[in-house]
C-alpha cells in the first residue's frame, strides 16, 4: 500500500472518530470565548454557564473556572468558588513526566473515571505543546448541584506565559461523560497535509 493511501486512510479515521464522538456529544454545550488570559496573578475568572468572564472572582458571581500565571512557563489553575466546586484532569498527558494538569489527546474521555486536581500546567508535568492548540478536562458543579463534565481549547503560543482560551465545552446532562472532539480546523490541517504530501 502506497503511503499516500495509509495517509488518507488515517484522515478518514481520524474524521470518523470526530463525527462518532460528535453525535456521543449531542447534548454539549459549547462557548467560543476567545479570552487571553493574561500575564498576571488574578489571570481570568470563568463562569461556564453563563458565559461571563472577569479580572477578580467577586466580578463573576458563581465562577468555575481560574487561569493565570506568571511564570513562562507553568500555567496555573484554580478551582471553583467554595471549592471542590470544580477539577482538572491531571495525568501525564501527552507525553508529560509528572502529574499536573495534562494536555489531553483527541478521542480522550472525561468523566467520572478521570483523574481530578487543580495544579499547574506545564510542557513538561503535563505533556502540553506550544504553539499549538491543547485540550484540557474538567468538571464543574453546576447550578443544578449536579457534576457536570467538559473539556476546553487552551492555544498556547512560544511558552507558556502567551496563552488564549479559545472555547470551553461541556456536557448540559449532569453525570455524563464527553469527548474531546478534535477542532474542525484540526481536521482541515490534516487534510491538506494529506494533499501536500501527494503533490
Amino acid at each position: 500500500m502506497r503511503i499516500s493511501n495509509r495517509f488518507e486512510k488515517h484522515i478518514v479515521a481520524a474524521a470518523t472518530v470526530a463525527m462518532s464522538a460528535a453525535a456521543a456529544n449531542a447534548s454539549v454545550v459549547n462557548w467560543n470565548c476567545n479570552v487571553v488570559i493574561p500575564y498576571s496573578q488574578s489571570g481570568r475568572y470563568f463562569n461556564l454557564e453563563t458565559q461571563t468572564v472577569g479580572q477578580f472572582g467577586n466580578q463573576v458571581p458563581g465562577w468555575n473556572i481560574n487561569v493565570y500565571g506568571i511564570q513562562s512557563d507553568v500555567l496555573r489553575w484554580w478551582p471553583g468558588d467554595a471549592a471542590p466546586r470544580s477539577g482538572f484532569v491531571t495525568g501525564l498527558g501527552q507525553g508529560g513526566t509528572s502529574a499536573g494538569v495534562a494536555s489531553l489527546s483527541a478521542g480522550t474521555v472525561v468523566g467520572a473515571a478521570s483523574t481530578f486536581g487543580a495544579y499547574a500546567a506545564s510542557v513538561t508535568q503535563g505533556g502540553w505543546m506550544l504553539n499549538a492548540a491543547n485540550y484540557f478536562g474538567f468538571y464543574f458543579v453546576a447550578s443544578d448541584n449536579l457534576v457536570h463534565y467538559g473539556y476546553g481549547v487552551m492555544t498556547i503560543g512560544e511558552n507558556m506565559g502567551v496563552r488564549t482560551l479559545t472555547s470551553v465545552s461541556y456536557e448540559s446532562v449532569a453525570e455524563t461523560s464527553i469527548t474531546v472532539v478534535p477542532a474542525p480546523g484540526a481536521l482541515a490541517l490534516l487534510g491538506l497535509a494529506g494533499r501536500r504530501r501527494r503533490s
